[in-house]
């Protein structure tokens, strides 16, 4: 039975998407069979590996609004081991239509009972908003792996994420954990983002991942050519710190 594991936090840009389609990669790298389901309007995971959303005949969207079987959703990428359930922008509207549902916080969690037999990891990437859609991610989810940019804002907006997953933990899902804090776009150099490692690891111990993603050119440039670091270039340190940190995670979920 899959894992399923929302990859969230409300402030934008701190390399959910990134880490999504390269941890991904990563555990398919690793003789893992994964799903990534794409939960964000933005649909940057979709293009992240090469696949127009256009060109998909249905999408999370279809699944959530109009019980779309899941499973029918489903495309294979160019990493082998690894299906993608896709975005459109259409998904910004699902939120309104998932108001009147019965159990609208439930709607992902029932979908994904279709697929998850399927799959050791299922990753969904998260909108950065804590919406509806957001909600569905965590009430689906057994954990939630939360990037957190080595900036010096990076701290704010935790608390309102850990409140949110607080409140579904007690009135929802009961199971959800935290998987870890991500030190993400990490440059050693730099006196900040290691002080923010120090304050991450000080406030949450072994809740961080040893595994710290730095900032590199090679995984910027890796989605615009619609493939993973790993694909665009194994070398690169973007490629072989996403390969540490799927080791670290099968490694802690054995």
């Amino acid at each position: 039975m899959g894992k399923i594991i929302a990859i969230a936090n409300q402030k934008g840009g701190v390399g959910k998407t990134t880490t999504t389609i390269n941890l991904g990669a990563s555990l398919a790298n690793e003789g893992k069979r994964v799903l990534i389901i794409d939960a964000d309007p933005q649909a940057n995971a979709t293009s992240g590996y090469g696949i127009d959303p256009r060109s998909m005949t249905s999408s999370i969207y279809e699944s959530l609004v109009d019980d779309y079987p899941l499973g029918a959703s489903r495309v294979a990428t160019c990493v082998e081991g690894l299906d993608l359930i896709g975005s459109r922008i259409d998904l910004a509207g699902a939120e309104l239509e998932l108001i009147s549902k019965p159990n609208r916080e439930q709607v992902l969690k029932k979908l994904l009972d279709q697929v998850k037999n399927d799959y050791d990891f299922i990753l969904i990437d998260c909108s950065p908003s804590l919406g509806l859609i957001t909600v569905n991610a965590l009430t689906a989810a057994d954990s939630v792996i939360i990037p957190v940019q080595a900036e010096y804002f990076a701290l704010e907006g935790i608390s309102k994420l850990l409140n949110t997953i607080r409140i579904i933990k007690s009135k929802l899902n009961p199971e959800l954990e935290i998987e870890g804090f991500l030190l993400t776009m990490y440059d050693a150099r730099l006196r900040l983002a290691n002080q923010i490692y120090e304050e991450l690891k000080g406030h949450f111990g072994d809740m961080v991942f040893n595994t710290v993603i730095p900032r590199n050119i090679r995984l910027s440039e890796a989605p615009s050519h619609g493939l993973p670091a790993l694909l665009y270039d194994a070398e690169s340190r973007g490629a072989t710190s996403h390969i540490l940190l799927a080791k670290e995670l099968i490694e802690k979920n054995k």
